[in-house]
């Protein structure tokens, strides 16, 4: 089923954020963690899924997604870490 997310990944130091959208994270998530993806995203390890939100449609997806990159470092680990405070991979 296609469920409209907007996720953020990072590498094990947490060096870096990604925030992307997908209909498929699962599948989306795959892809990072195999390399199979080219472009934003796929530089460095960045493959931990750290926070994800679901909406009805892409449109809010997007809109959200530009939202959080528009937002500051400190803002953005904040929202990581008060629904994952200790940044576990969230992909099974």
């Amino acid at each position: 089923m296609k469920q409209p997310t907007v996720y953020i990944i990072t590498d094990d130091e947490k060096s870096a954020l990604y925030i992307g959208v997908t209909n498929t994270l699962t599948q989306r998530m795959y892809q990072h963690k195999n390399k199979e993806i080219s472009g934003a995203g796929a530089d460095g390890d960045l493959d931990k899924l750290v926070y994800f939100e679901q909406y009805g449609t892409m449109e809010a997806a997007i809109l959200r997604e530009k939202m959080l990159n528009e937002w500051q470092r400190k803002c953005k680990d904040k929202l990581i870490a008060e629904q994952n405070p200790k940044w576990r991979d969230l992909y099974p």
